[in-house]
Formats: structure tokens, sequence, C-alpha cells
């Protein structure tokens, strides 16, 4: 049996057969689609929670409550090592440098970036049967109202009309409801809320000053704090969780719950400030972990944990860690780069009865590996022009043996634009020497060649001790830059 027919029947079967889990032990699986909730801190890195990072300064109760409860990966990454492009892939299966983003990220007026007909998660899910809410924050583009007589083209904080309706966002791409903000919830104008198509209040007045000690004003709604921000999220959150369970009992929901903890500015609420030994940062790595809390709290309470499938993970590497934090472990890098610690995130999934608890799993997998896996669990088959670049890792969710690994490679991006590529146990980083996280790459120039089996903490560069090893990671690099796919189609 080739990989292509396993991966088919492991989708047809899913719910009708028993499954294999890690250590022999079966598990039985039922017909009823689980409730999906996907829930991605901003900027949490590999070293940020206790069960990732024994000697880890930030209290993480939840989140290590979480990993004994389901499987812990420890080989997951992020699509790129900076915000947008990373929930571009989440939410498409796709890699956000096919798009005409292909370094950065966006701001609060950026139009849509996600391309009209295009198939997410949400819309997929949507499809079967499910309800849908985007609760955090956006930073995908909108379109947004402008006053009259303003150029199209320029769509900025002084020419939008924020009376007017928004368009091109979560409602347009398969979301039954949005509440969360446009760009950076605390570091991008306009600083208020949306929910579904208009402003939570008008803004109309500049903060007195910029939280990210940058030469810029930002516009906002009077009475905007950013530490109520998060807690809002989750208040959302449970209550259309609550709602669902009142108004369609017996109907799957999907929540998509990017949060915009621990990002910048590093302002905690009264809630956490203090409960780390890292920092204000830290304390709102307490806060994302007190969120995931209050998310298995109300599953409890409705007696929905068992039908409901968890993540817990993080949209790229973090900002470096104080008072001897670790916040990427002893991984190489940070937010921004290609190294590891840019992009390597924890990654936590949870569904009693289906994922075996206290899973470790070694497996390279990427948040991009939602759409094929969300397609597996509603048995419909992608077609060929979505999830180009998506997997289906429910075969390691639920401890099904597979004969080969899951991905063939995985593509990593950095913030400046620098590609990498993983298989196996070699990372080649193309036409670089450094993190990449500014700079973009120069194809006329070396790169830089690992061994993260002998050298995890990419240290050993062997570029030009192995020019084999380099040309057929670089061949089959190009070949999925060029051919628009990456997965079997």
């Amino acid at each position: 049996m080739d990989r292509r027919q396993f991966l088919r029947k492991t989708v047809s079967g899913v719910f009708a057969l028993s499954f294999t889990g890690c250590t022999g032990q079966k598990r039985k699986v039922n017909n009823k689609h689980p409730n999906i909730i996907f829930i991605m801190t901003d900027d949490m890195g590999y070293g940020d929670a206790k069960c990732y990072n024994p000697e880890c300064k930030i209290p993480s109760p939840n989140i290590d409550q979480l990993a004994r409860e389901g499987v812990r990966f420890t080989d997951a990454h992020s699509p790129s090592a900076v915000c947008t492009p990373t929930r571009y892939s989440v939410l498409t299966g796709r890699y956000c440098w096919r798009s005409r983003l292909k370094r950065g990220v966006f701001g609060g007026f950026n139009r849509p970036l996600i391309e009209n007909g295009r198939m997410t998660v949400a819309s997929l899910l949507k499809k079967h049967g499910y309800s849908t809410a985007c609760i955090g924050k956006w930073h995908l583009g909108l379109n947004w109202t402008l006053k009259q007589g303003v150029d199209p083209e320029n769509q900025e904080q002084m020419t939008v009309d924020f009376t007017g309706p928004i368009s091109g966002g979560p409602n347009e791409l398969g979301f039954d409801y949005f509440f969360g903000t446009a760009g950076c919830t605390t570091d991008d104008p306009p600083l208020c809320f949306i929910k579904n198509n208009y402003t939570v209040g008008i803004p109309n007045i500049l903060s007195p000053e910029d939280p990210a000690d940058e030469d810029r004003e930002l516009l906002m709604v009077p009475g905007w704090r950013h530490e109520d921000a998060d807690i809002e999220y989750c208040n959302q959150a449970v209550r259309f969780i609550k709602d669902h369970v009142k108004q369609k009992p017996d109907s799957p929901f999907f929540v998509y719950l990017p949060l915009s903890v621990p990002h910048i500015p590093w302002f905690p609420p009264e809630l956490t400030k203090g409960k780390s030994k890292a920092g204000p940062r830290g304390d709102q790595v307490v806060l994302a972990d007190w969120i995931l809390g209050q998310i298995t709290k109300i599953l409890d309470e409705l007696k929905m944990s068992e039908n409901t499938l968890l993540f817990f993970t993080s949209d790229n590497g973090p900002r470096e860690g104080v008072n001897g934090h670790k916040s990427a472990g002893n991984l190489r890098g940070l937010k921004g780069g290609i190294w590891e610690g840019g992009h390597r995130v924890p990654f936590i999934a949870r569904w009693p009865k289906k994922i075996r608890p206290g899973t470790v799993c070694h497996e390279t997998i990427g948040l991009m590996d939602l759409m094929a896996t969300c397609a597996a669990i509603v048995g419909e088959q992608l077609p060929d022009n979505a999830g180009e670049d998506s997997y289906n890792i429910l075969p390691v969710l639920v401890g099904e043996k597979y004969p080969k690994p899951i991905r063939e490679a995985t593509v990593h991006h950095s913030g400046g634009g620098v590609f990498a590529i993983r298989q196996g146990d070699w990372k080649l980083i193309e036409g670089t020497k450094s993190h990449g996280g500014d700079m973009g790459p120069d194809p006329d120039k070396p790169g830089q060649l690992y061994n993260l089996k002998d050298d995890p903490f990419e240290k050993i560069d062997l570029w030009d001790q192995r020019p084999e090893k380099v040309r057929k990671l670089l061949v089959l690099l190009n070949s999925y830059r060029d051919q628009g796919y990456s997965r079997p189609l």
C-alpha cells in the first residue's frame, strides 16, 4: 500500500475502526464529529511551559494538565516565524509565501490576504454542520469603509469611516461569528474590538504614546485597556460555547481562539500580575494558561470534554525571556528567525478516549496541518486547490501506526523571507549564515545545514561537509516552490 492509499484509508475509516494507541491499546472512535477548539497564543516559546522546560520560571498548571491528558508534540512548527503568515497557513493549509505576502506582517489596515473563494478550515467545517467562531487577533487584512472621496488604495487609520461596515474578514471566510481586532490587538491601530462586520465603539482618539515604543500614534476607542483584551476574548469564547449548547445541542462547533498574549506591550492584568518569575511577559504567559483553564472548565461543566478535540499552540517563537528564563528553552534563535527557536512551538492536543493520555510524540508536524486533519475528521477529501501544504496528522493524534513519516518534508520561513527545509533529521537554510529575521536570502551565498538528531541546537554547520545533502534538499525545496504544493495530490 502506498502513502496516498494509506492516508485515504485512514480518512475513510477513522470513525468506524478501532485504533492502536501508542503503546498498543485500542481506542474506539464513534461516528459523531467532535467539537474542535484551536487556541493559539501570540509569541509563546518552546520554553514557556513547565511541560516543555522543567526550569521554566512561569507557572503553567493548565498547559501541563492538558499535556498529561493528551499528546504533547516535541517537533511541531509554525509555518512562519512571524504572525500574519502563520495565521494564513493555519486557516488555509497553504504556505503564506505562496500568497502576495512574501515577508513581514500586516497591520490593521491592509487589504484581505486570504484570496476570494479559497477554502478555509472554517468554511470546510461549516459545510459539515459546524457552527464556527473566530475570537481574537485576526491580522489577515480587512476591507474598511473609507471616507467620502478617499482613494480606495489609501486605506489607513485617518481615511476610514468607522461607522461603516467592514468586509473581507472572518464572516466572509466561513466564520459564523467574529469578535476580535484587525491587527495585533495591543500594537496595531485601530485599538478597538470588531464584532462581526462593525467596530465596537468608534475609534476617535489618538493614544498618548505608542506602547511598542515606536514613533507613531495609534487610533483607539475611548477607554481602551490593553490589559482587558484577552480576558474579553476568553469571556466571548465561553459565551459562544454556552450559547451553542443551548441553541444547537446536537451539532458540533469550531472555535478558533488566537490570543494576543504574550505579544508586546507586556501589560498583564491584575489577575496575573507578578505571578511569574519572568517579568511582565511571563505574567502574560500565565494569562494564556489561565484562559486555557477557563476553556477546559466550561467544557467540563457542560459535559462536553469527551467529544471535544482541543489544541493549544503558539503562532511562532518567543521574544527573549528575562531573569534567566529561557523562553525558547535551549533552542537556538527567537521570534522572526529561521533557527529552531523562531518556529518550533509548543503543540498539545487532547481528545478524551481518542488520544492516549500522557503521550509524547516526536513526529514532525506543522500548524498548517489543521486543514487536512479537519478534512479527515469529517471524511472529506480536499480538492487539489485547497490545503496545498497540509497533511493529515490524525493517525498521529489517535495513535494509529503509519508506515513512514506523515510529512515528506516541511518548509520553514523567517520574518525576513529566508527559507529552510526540514526532511528527517536534516535541516537546510537557504542563502544566509545568519538568523534571517531581518534580511532576506541571497541565493548566491552559502546557507546552513544541520543534522538535528546529532545537533538539536544548531551549533555545527555542515554545509561545506555534506554537498550531496545540500543539493538534494535544495532540489526538493525548489520543487515545492515551483509546483505550488507540497502534499500529495
